[in-house]
């Protein structure tokens, strides 16, 4: 992008601002920063990576804001930091060796299958506590099947990561019991482990425009923090109505 021109810088700027509240809230920050990186110039995969690097700041930030439901439970917190991890490394490569656009066709859908999960995830909960009886304990740990699903959303979340955060919530909310703040606050470390372990990746063998991740990072740091202090006080109903309505959103854009 070209930094002597203001209105992009400007531009570039508020969507870092916009991308940082929606990491830590709804969880499909590259709907807003993505597109505005290709508006202002930047070829499609320099602005993945850019947009994956410059959303870092607001990882760190948004996870400080939420580290309290962190806390609440260690197990989950450091299952969900490490198999990102692990899945967003391999995801960064396959960004990197497959062809542009290889999962244009498959992602919007993908991402309005995870919309219907969360959106149903009250009703499937319940039926899944009714089948394990009344005596069953609540699942505060990941088991195999659900880190296998949040590995694969680590994995969604190195290569592209639009709508990752709402694939993470209905992860967490069909495959464990946690209070809906606390996968809040998971789902937003998750996106941070992701955006990390790429980062790491293409410093090395992808091409990047620093100006754009300069502006990025310096609005989505502090919208990371303050996205933090609403996302932990929405209620869950309210909550599912935004992640559903910001995944069926970028699910359209992307179409």
């Amino acid at each position: 992008m070209n930094p002597g021109d203001l209105s992009d810088v400007l531009l570039v700027l508020v969507a870092g601002l916009g991308a940082g509240l929606l990491i830590s809230t709804i969880g499909v920050a590259s709907l807003v920063s993505f597109p505005v990186l290709v508006a202002v110039g930047l070829p499609p995969v320099v602005a993945n990576a850019s947009n994956t690097v410059g959303l870092v700041p607001a990882g760190l930030s948004g996870s400080f804001g939420y580290r309290e439901e962190l806390r609440e439970n260690p197990a989950a917190t450091l299952r969900v930091l490490l198999v990102c991890m692990v899945g967003a490394a391999g995801g960064a490569w396959l960004l990197l060796l497959l062809p542009p656009g290889v999962f244009e066709v498959v992602v919007p859908w993908l991402i309005l299958f995870t919309c219907l999960l969360v959106g149903v995830q009250p009703w499937l909960a319940g039926w899944l506590r009714r089948r394990q009886g009344p005596d069953a304990a609540p699942r505060e740990e990941m088991g195999p099947v659900t880190t296998v699903f949040a590995t694969l959303t680590g994995v969604y979340g190195g290569y592209f990561g639009a709508g990752s955060g709402v694939m993470m919530v209905a992860v967490l909310g069909l495959g464990t019991d946690l209070e809906l703040r606390v996968v809040n606050g998971l789902k937003t470390l998750a996106i941070l482990a992701s955006n990390v372990v790429a980062t790491a990746v293409f410093l090395v063998f992808a091409d990047l425009d620093w100006t754009a991740i300069g502006l990025l990072a310096a609005g989505s740091v502090g919208g990371g923090y303050v996205g933090a202090r609403v996302g932990r006080r929405l209620r869950p109903t309210v909550f599912r109505v935004l992640v559903v309505l910001g995944g069926v959103t970028a699910a359209v854009l992307l179409m």
